[in-house]
């Protein structure tokens, strides 16, 4: 499955978790639902996924966690702020450069509009 493939699955799910629950509630909400949503579309999900840092050619536990992991190759961020800043990007951008993943998305839930909360984020770019 690609990476592409899996976004539209993350977008659809996360729009129906929103739909349900709506905007207001803690990060850790979302994130239960949309892996259970995930799951449920038959991907392969990891929550809070434990990212080393390899640092000189040594492996640092360092207690960086990935929300939710999709398929070992998608990356998902979930925020639940009044709006999402520069440093929620560069978070995610790290993450995607540590994993060597290609693609993720940073999804704010906290929104009226759930499309206005998620940011498509590709690895190596601003």
């Amino acid at each position: 499955m690609t990476e592409n493939t899996i976004a539209g699955i993350v977008f659809e799910s996360g729009l129906k978790v929103h739909r349900t629950l709506g905007p207001g509630l803690l990060e850790s909400a979302y994130e239960v639902c949309l892996h259970f949503e995930l799951e449920r579309s038959g991907l392969l999900v990891e929550e809070q996924k434990p990212l080393p840092i390899v640092y000189e050619g040594v492996q640092l536990e360092t207690g960086f966690r990935i929300d939710l992991m999709v398929e070992n190759k998608f990356i998902i961020e979930i925020k639940s702020v009044a709006s999402l800043t520069d440093i929620h990007m560069a978070q995610i951008l790290t993450y995607l450069k540590l994993s060597n993943c290609k693609l993720g998305m940073l999804i704010n839930f906290n929104t009226h509009l759930f499309r206005d909360g998620v940011k498509r984020v590709i690895n190596g770019r601003l």
